[in-house]
């Protein structure tokens, strides 16, 4: 990680955990995907090739949502706020509170994001059915618009994240 700044600014702290907890909270996401989709798209249990192929799913690789990750933990950064250090009076270090931050909000967020019918679709086209290059960059078009539109953010590669102006 380069670091131009102040070595111990609370969102480089707070980058290196989300680094770290990357492909753990990724699995989750998919786990949790796969059950919710399957609990409200399937609920008598039917057996089909779709289901079948959902089912047999093992979690190998998480890289095809490396940019959502990314765009989420990028949200999350934004909207802390300041980049100040607090003071911590429970014995735990920034590294752990942070930690414990993140993965609670991240999987508050897939649990609300479970609701939509868009998002599952995206992440099972991401995972379970990536077949293609040109088919996961539709599913990842569709997961930047309906995070942007969840967040009323304006997600950008190189500009970064900028809030959208309410007329």
């Amino acid at each position: 990680m380069n670091r131009k700044y102040f070595l111990v600014d609370k969102n480089y702290i707070l980058k290196e955990v989300q680094e770290n907890k990357q492909s753990t909270l990724l699995g989750q996401m998919i786990t949790t995907v796969i059950n919710t989709y399957l609990k409200d798209h399937n609920p008598l249990g039917l057996v089909d090739e779709t289901v079948i192929k959902i089912k047999e799913y093992k979690i190998n690789s998480v890289h095809t949502l490396d940019e959502f990750y990314g765009y989420l933990a990028g949200i999350f950064r934004y909207q802390m706020g300041t980049n100040q250090l607090e003071f911590l009076f429970d014995g735990r270090s920034h590294q752990e509170k942070y930690e414990e931050d993140w993965t609670h909000c991240f999987l508050q967020w897939v649990t609300i994001f479970c609701t939509s019918k868009r998002f599952l679709k995206s992440i099972l086209a991401l995972t379970v059915f990536y077949d293609d290059e040109y088919g996961a960059l539709l599913a990842e078009n569709r997961l930047k618009y309906f995070i942007g539109n969840y967040f009323n953010l304006k997600l950008y590669r190189y500009k970064g994240i900028i809030s959208r102006e309410v007329a």
